[in-house]
């Protein structure tokens, strides 16, 4: 077999020196002589010649840094290819809206990238926030909703960062002068009250209303928020849950709550600060299951919504 046909064969046969799967982290900097080691040293890649070929056979090509996962055998030209696209490895965090800090610590964990408990405690503390919102009391609020991207050393400080360093750049994005306290807190409840984008205005309005005459909210999602936060939370809200005297029951307290009760959108930030005009004091859900709402100014008819929800849903199977 001639020279040409024996480097052929190397650089394109796939290869796998490891059992299952395989982490090579190459730092900003790493020459393509010292990943070539790293490759080999990690059982990606047989030869670390083998990588420095394909290196000269692609002058031009720019080996991107990262961490990169390798899981079933490969060429060194295929190896070589991956660092040229960056096909660096990441975990994936969906937090959609109206999510709070328990939600995402068990997304976290579920991905298997630090504990709940550690999310858990770095989120309980207030410090990235604190000079947009002296009055908050942990980071419930300003987790911003969105899709990050997680590497196996992410620390949950740097990640409780990141997401509110998105909800910095949204916030600004509304050119607001209103209070930061005030509007999250609410749209936590608009978001959570809230399934469809159109109804939003309208809730914030019936809250603001009920707010501006001293009526309570009567919010269901706070005392599921209270039950949470005291750890017996039962999957349903009870007559208990609404009757406890925790500070973010609406139930039983005038005025917002201590501080938001989930991480709002920026639709449900938008409502708040521009909500519907409306008489509205009251709303119930619909039987339809369209997420929607019946909206009322006077609590006689605020009944009969009632009445119609109950009788609706007694006829479902």
């Amino acid at each position: 077999m001639g020279a040409g046909a024996y480097i052929g064969i190397n650089l394109n046969t796939p290869y796998a020196g490891f059992n299952r799967e395989a982490f090579v982290d190459l730092p900003k900097g790493t020459s393509a002589r010292q990943m070539a080691a790293m490759l080999q040293n990690a059982g990606v890649i047989r030869y670390s010649w083998t990588f420095l070929i394909a290196r000269a056979l692609r002058r031009g090509a720019t080996l991107q840094a990262g961490e990169y996962r390798f899981t079933q055998p490969a060429s060194a030209v295929e190896v070589f290819d991956r660092i040229v696209r960056g096909d660096i490895f990441y975990y994936e965090l969906v937090v959609p809206e109206g999510k709070n800090i328990f939600d995402i610590a068990a997304a976290v964990e579920r991905l298997g990238v630090f504990s709940a408990e550690r999310f858990l405690e770095a989120a309980r503390n207030p410090a990235p926030i604190r000079d947009l919102d002296p009055q908050a009391l942990t980071l419930e609020g300003y987790l911003f909703p969105n899709t990050y991207r997680l590497s196996r050393t992410t620390t949950p400080d740097q990640l409780c960062r990141t997401m509110t360093g998105k909800f910095r750049e949204v916030w600004r994005g509304l050119r607001s002068d209103a209070s930061v306290h005030r509007t999250v807190t609410l749209a936590s409840l608009v978001e959570k009250e809230g399934k469809l984008p159109s109804e939003r205005p309208v809730i914030a309005s019936v809250f603001a209303r009920r707010l501006a005459i001293g009526m309570k909210l009567d919010c269901d999602p706070t005392t599921i928020y209270a039950a949470l936060l005291a750890g017996n939370y039962r999957g349903a809200i009870h007559k208990s849950d609404l009757d406890s005297g925790g500070s973010y029951n609406t139930y039983q307290h005038a005025g917002l709550p201590p501080g938001p009760i989930a991480n709002p959108g920026v639709a449900s930030m938008a409502a708040v600060l521009h909500p519907a005009q409306t008489d509205f004091l009251y709303f119930v859900a619909r039987a339809d299951g369209s997420g929607g709402h019946n909206f009322s100014a006077t609590l006689a008819a605020q009944q009969a919504n009632i009445v119609k929800y109950r009788r609706a849903t007694a006829r479902r199977p």
